[in-house]
């Protein structure tokens, strides 16, 4: 089995930042990762917003994610355990990733309080 690569902090550019949470699942993943003190298992991400990601998709996602430098993947057994490198990139791009995953958060409310509008009005 190959070797996962991780690139050096220094190695960390915010055009591969950029790039890898301008996916709305890949940012979906990553604010979940955030979020969690424990590592995250990639079967827990099979589904997302209700909709099923197939294991070759979340498979690419999560490289991609690694690849910029925003995760830590570590095998164990068959799986694939996940942590945020949040530290180590806040600590070289301060406030990037928060302000990124807060104006997700903020994203994904107004998309709720829209469909909930559209709902009420769909019933009247």
């Amino acid at each position: 089995m190959r070797p996962l690569f991780h690139p050096a902090i220094e190695e960390v550019t915010v055009e591969a930042i950029l790039h890898a949470l301008s996916d709305p699942v890949r940012v979906a993943i990553y604010a979940d990762i955030v979020g969690q003190d424990c590592p995250r298992n990639c079967s827990t991400f099979l589904q997302i917003a209700d909709k099923p990601i197939p294991k070759s998709t979340l498979s690419q996602h999560f490289k991609i994610l690694r690849e910029a430098g925003l995760i830590h993947s570590e095998r164990r057994g068959v799986e694939m355990h996940n942590t945020s490198r949040c530290a180590e990139v806040d600590g070289r791009y301060p406030k990037l990733i928060s302000t990124i995953v807060q104006a997700h958060e903020i994203q994904l409310s107004d998309e709720a309080k829209a469909r909930r509008s559209a709902a009420r009005r769909a019933k009247t």
